[in-house]
């Protein structure tokens, strides 16, 4: 995938100023894998410690992220060559998914294990980052992007509702309650 550069994105600030930043999004390499296993640490740190232990809670590995970059496509999202964001997004469906909530398409993506930096979180990068996943569905080609997210204080439901996806079901999967969301592409 080629480079793309996405411009005035918000930064929070410590004052309440803010300053404009720019984005490069890419597809991750082995060469990302370190930064990629901290980044997904420090945000699993940053959810335990907001919310208490939970499935977010885990480590993740080196090993755990190459395996991840074998089956997926991993979106980055860099802000001054370092990585800030990232997701994979998949054609075989995860197996939290009933797709008998969702809208019948030839062909979909699912967006799995979407991390932002948290002192970065809340400046713009994750609405960006699905702006651009919404593109590389339509490359795919795929007619939707599925997900779920937590159905707890944890989760990110709200804010991908604010991002233009559709709540589609809930779902109580082993215990773990889940909130199904779609946008069609």
């Amino acid at each position: 995938m080629a480079r793309s550069t996405i411009d005035n994105v918000a930064k929070r600030t410590s004052s309440a100023s803010q300053r404009r930043q720019i984005l490069a999004f890419a597809l991750a390499t082995p060469a990302d894998v370190a930064e990629l296993v901290a980044l997904h640490n420090a945000v699993s740190e940053h959810l335990t410690s907001a919310f208490g232990k939970g499935h977010w809670s885990g480590t993740h590995t080196q090993r755990g992220v190459l395996l991840g970059m074998k089956h997926a496509r991993v979106l980055i999202a860099r802000h001054r060559r370092r990585i800030v964001g990232t997701l994979r997004l998949v054609t075989k469906k995860p197996w939290a998914i009933d797709t008998a909530y969702f809208t019948a398409v030839p062909r979909a993506v699912y967006l799995l294990g979407m991390a932002v930096k948290p002192s970065m979180q809340r400046c713009g990068i994750g609405r960006r980052m699905l702006d651009e996943v919404a593109k590389l569905a339509r490359e795919w080609p795929s007619q939707a992007i599925r997900l779920d997210a937590y159905d707890s204080e944890a989760g990110a439901g709200e804010f991908y509702a604010k991002c233009g996806y559709r709540e589609v079901g809930r779902i109580n999967y082993r215990g773990t309650p889940l909130v199904y969301f779609e946008m069609l592409v």
